[in-house]
């Protein structure tokens, strides 16, 4: 944690809790070389602590809620060969360091997947803090992170015909997320 949040305008000290109605989160990887598939986890938390000494996120995701819109390939990312599910049916993230710059920030963390834990970075953009129409205190962000597949055991691959291969190593997880701000206890 650093205290760069406490320069920023918006801030407000508390609880804040995924508002998963209005959040996304989605992934895209090379495929055949030639485009990008996505997809997305419809299931996923995050909670945000802010207080005087800055602020800390934590997120899961069930990782079995992938959906590329294409239901055998969902089933296929499911298995072994990429997310291991009925082993690791979790992922998770934890905020080791945060900066914030205007309205910019960054979170380096440990990301657990397939139960490999690496050091991730995100870089994003705080979208506003707003009160809605029930007076609920909303904070909007949106992040993006590039990591390796391999890092984390994901090695499942086929050769193309006229060479390369089926994936590429490189998967973009990116993020729109609305937090809304927990009653104080």
């Amino acid at each position: 944690m650093t205290n760069d949040t406490l320069t920023h305008p918006h801030f407000t000290t508390g609880t804040w809790k995924l508002d998963a109605t209005h959040s996304e989160l989605g992934f895209t990887v090379r495929h055949l070389a030639i485009s990008k598939v996505r997809g997305a986890f419809k299931t996923f938390d995050v909670t945000a602590e802010t207080n005087e000494a800055g602020l800390s996120v934590q997120a899961s995701i069930d990782v079995a809620s992938v959906d590329t819109n294409q239901a055998q390939r969902d089933d296929h990312l499911r298995t072994s060969d990429f997310f291991k599910v009925d082993e690791f049916p979790t992922a998770t993230f934890t905020s080791t360091d945060v900066s914030v710059d205007g309205d910019d920030f960054t979170i380096v963390g440990d990301l657990t997947l397939r139960g490999v834990t690496k050091s991730i970075t995100l870089t994003g953009e705080l979208g506003g803090v707003v009160t809605d129409g029930y007076g609920q205190k909303k904070a909007g962000a949106s992040f993006t992170t590039k990591i390796n597949r391999k890092d984390f055991g994901v090695n499942w691959n086929a050769a193309l015909e006229a060479g390369g291969m089926t994936l590429g190593d490189d998967v973009t997880v990116s993020g729109e997320v609305q937090l809304v701000l927990q009653p104080a206890a």
